[in-house]
């Protein structure tokens, strides 16, 4: 039995090569150091969700083709034109309360194509 659950992994292997110290798997496969740009059909989707929030509603923006820095930027003059606070998580940008209509007019005003998702 081991001691030190510190050193529990794997000790020396040759059958995968080197292996990633964050996720733990090949380096060939690893996937926690790349970020790439989601594919989508070109078209941003715009929803109100309340889902896990108790009853608070966020607008949620999806179909970004942005990644990084320009979807923090994004981000950032969405929240400031709507007066609210929000964050960006894996891609999606997340704004404070329901303000699907002026979301979508600045980003048509940006030039994406923007629709009304959800019920």
């Amino acid at each position: 039995m081991l001691k030190n659950k510190k050193y529990a992994g794997i000790v020396y292997s040759t059958d995968h090569g080197t292996i990633c110290p964050a996720c733990n798997s090949p380096k060939e496969k690893c996937s926690c150091g790349k970020k790439s740009i989601p594919n989508n059909d070109g078209v941003v989707r715009i929803e109100r969700q309340t889902k896990g929030r108790k009853g608070k509603g966020v607008s949620i923006i999806t179909g970004l083709p942005l990644d990084g820095d320009s979807l923090k930027k994004l981000g950032k003059t969405l929240k400031q034109k709507c007066g609210t606070g929000g964050t960006i998580k894996d891609s999606i940008i997340e704004i404070q309360g329901d303000h699907r209509d002026t979301l979508k007019l600045e980003l048509e005003k940006l030039g994406y194509k923007a629709k009304l998702a959800g019920g």
